[in-house]
């Protein structure tokens, strides 16, 4: 059975891979443009582009997630009990305390980033202070403890710069593309070039998409477990689960980039509930993971409605 230490290794693994495969995406859609082009500026740009890309996932992603939720420091006066519980859960884990910030939303929801446990932070909204039950509260911040626990942080944290900067560049090289057609230096450049560049531009996101999915559902189910575990009361995660997922509004500032780092999709149920959704989702269904928690228990929880 893969041991936590295995887990580690494996993430430092996909992120060594995350880096490696998005600066190729870099590349090719730099080499497309410069085809497209006859220059070979925008390749070299395209690969300075993907190592400053690289380097502020690593050293910088978790303080570009919360600046991008507008997440603020946790007062250690005004949420004491807070500050307490997730001091509580860290020292049971055998893991730093991480730095607790607060994002000003109705929508209950909570992610945890950083590039390792000792330069960790957890966010949670005002939503979910005010929706769950103490012990709920504390399955919660054991679910997110789990993923520091397990290195999931880096992972996440890395996919979420960068494929938000990938989709990005295409979106710019798309843009581009239209106001330069049939406009090139000598006037010879090929349709050709032109198609592969508009193909690179809008396959390259969704290539991106794929990779940031093939990362994000199998960790939610581990840190489900080993939330279970810290705190050795799995239906308060499970109703956690069911009250967040039910919640119909979207985050204020949902966006995909950053949407696998939540406990649960942050774009609320309705949008969960829709093919589009379910096409792009980030979490496997909640359903899916209350039975894994509670197994033939599942059906009362799933009952429940706010």
């Amino acid at each position: 059975m893969a041991s936590i230490y295995s887990n580690i290794s494996a993430n430092k693994r996909k992120t060594f891979f995350l880096m490696l495969a998005f600066t190729a995406m870099f590349l090719l859609l730099g080499y497309a443009v410069s085809e497209y082009t006859n220059s070979i500026f925008p390749a070299i740009a395209s690969l300075s582009f993907a190592a400053f890309a690289n380097f502020s996932a690593f050293w910088f992603s978790d303080k570009l997630a919360l600046a991008s939720v507008s997440a603020t420091p946790a007062d250690e006066h005004e949420h004491k009990e807070l500050h307490r519980i997730l001091e509580n859960l860290a020292i049971t884990a055998g893991l730093p305390k991480p730095k607790l910030y607060i994002i000003k939303d109705a929508a209950p929801n909570a992610f945890a980033t950083g590039r390792n446990p000792n330069n960790a932070s957890v966010a949670v909204t005002e939503g979910l202070l005010r929706m769950l039950d103490k012990s709920e509260l504390e399955a919660v911040l054991a679910h997110e403890l789990s993923h520091i626990g397990n290195r999931d942080i880096l992972v996440m944290s890395v996919a979420a710069v960068l494929v938000g900067t990938i989709a990005y560049l295409a979106d710019i090289a798309m843009r581009a593309s239209f106001y330069s057609a049939g406009d090139s230096k000598d006037g010879k450049a090929s349709p050709l070039l032109f198609w592969l560049m508009i193909v690179a531009a809008i396959l390259l996101p969704i290539a991106a998409q794929l990779m940031h999915l093939a990362v994000s559902r199998k960790r939610e189910f581990l840190a489900d477990s080993s939330a279970a575990l810290l705190t050795r009361y799995p239906d308060a995660l499970a109703s956690a689960l069911v009250k967040i997922s039910s919640y119909q509004a979207p985050m204020k500032k949902a966006n995909h980039a950053t949407a696998h780092m939540f406990i649960s999709n942050p774009f609320g149920a309705k949008d969960a509930g829709s093919w589009i959704g379910k096409l792009f989702s980030t979490h496997p269904p909640v359903e899916e993971r209350v039975r894994a928690l509670v197994g033939d228990r599942a059906d009362k929880f799933l009952q429940t409605t706010i």
